[in-house]
């Protein structure tokens, strides 16, 4: 089953001025945990993107993590931190792994420069 829904662009794989992908997250209690990341964008997708991310400043949320380039992958993705302030709207499989993450890569749907991260539907807990 597929939904669409908004998330936060916290980093990006590609640079900051042609992104190839997007890592995305959202809030819980004030921290900004990672969610998924989508497929591969279109040459259009990443133009209209890349003009709209800044530079992480200091004391980003994911500084020192690394993410996985894949299910049971020892390889790790190139990434390039952002300030979290540019909220997409995505489409997603609503299928989550045990942590709660979408678990398959999501498609970017639009960027929503209307929205703020306060306006991000809030993390949730995979039901138990």
């Amino acid at each position: 089953m597929h939904e669409t829904t908004e998330a936060i662009v916290g980093a990006v794989t590609g640079s900051l001025t042609a992104p190839r992908g997007l890592l995305l997250g959202r809030y819980d209690d004030g921290r900004l945990k990672y969610t998924g990341r989508t497929t591969t964008l279109t040459r259009t997708a990443s133009t209209t993107v890349a003009g709209q991310l800044a530079s992480a400043q200091h004391g980003h949320p994911w500084t020192g993590w690394s993410f996985s380039a894949g299910w049971g992958s020892r390889e790790t993705l190139n990434v390039t931190l952002v300030e979290p302030e540019l909220v997409v709207e995505v489409g997603v499989d609503v299928a989550r792994d045990a942590a709660g993450r979408w678990r398959h890569p999501t498609r970017l749907h639009r960027t929503r420069p209307d929205l703020s991260p306060a306006d991000v539907p809030r993390w949730t807990s995979p039901p138990h």
